[in-house]
């Protein structure tokens, strides 16, 4: 019997077994036309297997990577693509470095932070109390989303001021949006019936 555990490792198994020996044939081909002819009807194989990535933007060029990657990269061919390398390939991911810095409030978040803070180095002006406006009503849509009671606009207001540093202050008398808005859209779960 011959089992797939005895078989040479495939570099891309989503492709299949087949797929990886019609490559393996490629490398075989001596003639270079017939060995890019084969290459071209090869990819459109690997493009009918996987139709529904074709809306990927460069879904030709990652075939034609793939060709590369399953060749182990000794495919000699003519590609409409820079050739990988191997160096590239197996290249480790640069580190994301994560926020260190901590959230004053957690269920604001950090992008209500930044908001505030764009918020702030505006100049005085109507876009400037429509943005702390809309500022104020997403902290309140927040704050109910993390938490279902009710909350105050003077709360909102209390913690707005203390993420400002006392520099965003909303209009006398302006209302935040109510608590039935906020959650107009969102709708309950229903368990199905089986």
């Amino acid at each position: 019997m011959d089992y797939n555990t005895s078989r040479k490792k495939l570099n891309l198994p989503e492709y299949g077994r087949n797929i990886q020996q019609m490559v393996d044939h490629l490398s075989t081909v001596e003639d270079r036309e017939e060995r890019n002819r084969l290459a071209r009807s090869l990819i459109g194989i690997m493009g009918n297997m996987n139709p529904h990535l074709r809306d990927i933007n460069d879904f030709k060029h990652k075939l034609w990577d793939h060709i590369f990657i399953m060749s182990d990269f000794k495919l000699d061919i003519d590609s409409p693509y820079p050739i990988p390398s191997l160096e590239t390939y197996e290249e480790k991911p640069k580190k994301v470095p994560y926020p260190t810095q901590p959230i004053t409030y957690k269920h604001y978040g950090r992008s209500i932070e930044m908001m505030i803070q764009k918020a702030i180095e505006m100049e005085e002006g109507p876009q400037k109390d429509a943005l702390t406006q809309m500022i104020a009503n997403h902290m309140k849509k927040s704050y109910l989303m993390w938490s279902n009671d009710a909350v105050s606009d003077d709360d909102i207001l209390r913690d707005m001021a203390a993420l400002s540093k006392g520099k965003l202050k909303l209009a006398p008398g302006t209302r935040l949006s109510d608590n039935r808005e906020a959650f107009k859209n969102k709708r309950k779960f229903i368990p199905r019936k089986k």
